[in-house]
């Protein structure tokens, strides 16, 4: 059967839309510029989400791009990030690949790991393959720059 100029172009738009964008040369200096955040930057419900974290867990916080401020529980042994709507960690930007990276948990310690993506995962900057995280470590997936802060529980007993 064939196609009417309008299913043609539909699917066409659709296509389009599926696909990850690039980024620009402006956005990475923009991005190579950004702060880290400290929990002295931090508000005071953030500060007692992160507080209130079970052992075995960590949260991720948006810093910048799309969504600033949303946060996401890691408390899996496994949880996907990505433009696929049923993805853990959902990042709706066309900067982001549809299976972009995976945060793996082995007992308290976490790893991201990029997944193959178009744009790539950076660690403080930095484009990885895989690799451990630490509190306070920035993940850059697309526009989406988020830090990584780990249990104080599990802190705690980093330290002891």
């Amino acid at each position: 059967m064939a196609m009417s100029n309008d299913e043609a172009g539909g699917a066409d738009a659709r296509e389009r839309q599926d696909q990850t964008a690039t980024y620009s040369t402006d956005f990475g200096r923009a991005t190579a510029s950004f702060v880290p955040a400290s929990p002295s930057s931090l508000n005071e419900e953030q500060l007692s989400a992160i507080n209130a974290l079970p052992s075995g867990s960590a949260l991720l916080i948006v810093q910048r791009g799309p969504n600033a401020g949303a946060r996401f529980l890691l408390d899996s042994d496994e949880a996907t990030a990505g433009r696929h709507p049923d993805a853990d960690i959902f990042l709706d930007d066309v900067t982001v690949s549809r299976k972009h990276a995976v945060f793996l948990r082995s007992g308290s310690t976490f790893e991201v790991k990029d997944l193959g993506s178009l744009n790539g995962t950076y660690f403080d900057g930095v484009r990885i393959d895989r690799v451990i995280l630490h509190d306070g470590s920035e993940v850059q997936i697309g526009k989406y720059i988020l830090t990584f802060f780990a249990s104080r529980r599990d802190l705690a007993q980093a330290a002891n």
